[in-house]
């Protein structure tokens, strides 16, 4: 009796037959032809130290269990942490609608079989439009600093001009991904900030303002924990000097601060995270980039647009890709720019989160968070050794100063752990004038028993 071929259960087209019937139809006697341009120095002969695999769906699901069982989770603990993804509360029905089978395992969200994604990504950059005070707003990008990044370049596009200035207050991984995607053509400056308030120094932003610079960009909410109170101003700036203002936001914080476009900035960027998407590790972001609904802008976009157009039935109108042509996807080589894998999986659930919100959601969301985040600086100021540096008001993220408590971020945020508590994120190393300094994320899923049980564990750790 001939021994069976195994056929693994995870592998696509692994049964015999199947394959045999694939490799007929391009020609190939064995699989071993599709690889043989690789140069023989150039493969692995021998055994890789991996573990054998776990064929057993069953124990394979225990086994994965119990690695993520070594983990800290937001959800089993009370977490603080923020800058760059924050704990939001995410309602059931989002995560059904982005489960279902048609949206979820499209590429990109791609029309293969439209099911409704082009009409849900059109809502998405509707609602994104609405709370930016924009027009126009493209798929998802990767994340918040691709987001920046690929708008940098639009705007040296739009200009002509080839530096960008940027708030030297951002948050440093952004910054990186800004400057990474920007060279060789465009020089990246930083803008100095003041320490005491964590704003942007207008002296400074006016000084190295020439016909030289594209595009300034300044984030509201600041990555260090304070708002920006001079929005008005940096964009006035910019625009004297001839150059486009870019605003980072957190939009869930547009139901209660003023939306970009209607203090005149020429772009709004931001995360998608905290509108219906976990915390993950690597994972649950997207970044949106928002303009005016005018060619100047529209034309620069790599990405796709989605809007309504006229269908061959009169009168019936349908949701397409405006203005295709000038995407890579349309001219390959002869694109603007390029873009890859984006997150518009991440987009649909987004425009679920938002039509669930509405403005009154987004209004009550964003007063209960400024509530709670002044009520925990105000907690925590009155704990020996503990400070809050910035002064005025924060949303979601705030510092913590723990110079004065004689111990380092690490060895606190280590101590909370025995509490059952995520600590803040250490800044002691982006931003090494704060010495030791966290910053710590309060939101809407915060109670006052949250709240108290951080001030007590701190109380004994900094005792």
């Amino acid at each position: 009796m001939s021994r069976k071929q195994f056929v693994h259960p995870y592998i696509p087209n692994s049964e015999p037959g199947i394959k045999r019937e694939m490799l007929d139809a391009i020609g190939m006697k064995s699989v071993e032809g599709i690889y043989k341009e690789i140069p023989d120095r150039l493969r692995f002969k021998g055994r890789m130290d991996l573990p054998d695999p776990i064929i057993s769906e069953c124990s394979l699901q225990r086994h994965v269990e119990g690695l993520l069982a070594k983990n800290r989770n937001a959800k089993d603990n009370i977490c603080f942490l923020g800058g760059g993804t924050w704990n939001h509360y995410v309602p059931a029905v989002v995560e059904t609608i982005m489960e279902r089978d048609e949206f979820l395992t499209c590429y990109v969200g791609e029309a293969y079989t439209d099911h409704g994604k082009f009409q849900t990504l059109f809502e998405s950059s509707s609602m994104i439009g609405d709370l930016t005070g924009f027009e126009a707003c493209c798929t998802p990008t990767y994340d918040w600093a691709n987001a920046i990044a690929i708008a940098c370049r639009m705007a040296k596009r739009t200009t002509g001009r080839e530096e960008i200035l940027v708030a030297g207050n951002m948050a440093p991984d952004r910054l990186s991904v800004v400057k990474n995607y920007c060279k060789p053509e465009m020089k990246v400056v930083k803008v100095a900030y003041h320490k005491e308030t964590g704003m942007m120094d207008m002296t400074d932003l006016k000084s190295k303002l020439s016909d030289r610079v594209a595009c300034v960009y300044f984030e509201n909410p600041i990555y260090l924990g304070a708002l920006e109170e001079q929005v008005a101003d940096i964009v006035k700036a910019a625009h004297g000097a001839g150059a486009l203002a870019m605003v980072g936001v957190d939009p869930t914080s547009l139901g209660v601060l003023e939306a970009p476009g209607a203090y005149g900035a020429d772009y709004a960027v931001g995360d998608l995270q905290p509108l219906g998407l976990h915390m993950m590790y690597g994972g649950g972001v997207g970044g949106f980039i928002a303009t005016k609904d005018e060619k100047e802008f529209l034309g620069e976009y790599p990405a796709l647009l989605f809007g309504i157009c006229k269908t061959q039935k009169e009168g019936e109108y349908g949701f397409g890709e405006v203005y295709y042509e000038r995407t890579s996807y349309a001219s390959r080589e002869k694109g603007k720019d390029f873009i890859g894998t984006t997150t518009a999986l991440h987009g649909m659930a987004a425009a679920v989160y938002m039509a669930l919100m509405g403005p009154q959601g987004f209004q009550e969301l964003g007063e209960g968070i400024l509530q709670r985040v002044e009520y925990a600086k105000a907690g925590l100021a009155k704990i020996k050794g503990i400070k809050i540096p910035l002064k005025g008001y924060s949303y979601c993220d705030f510092m913590v100063d723990f110079n004065g408590t004689g111990k380092t971020v690490k060895e606190i945020n280590k101590a909370l752990l025995e509490h059952r508590i995520l600590g803040g994120k250490d800044i002691s190393g982006e931003f090494p004038e704060y010495g030791q300094s966290a910053l710590y994320s309060v939101t809407e899923v915060h109670t006052q028993e949250d709240l108290h049980a951080l001030f007590d564990a701190l109380k004994k750790i900094c005792a």
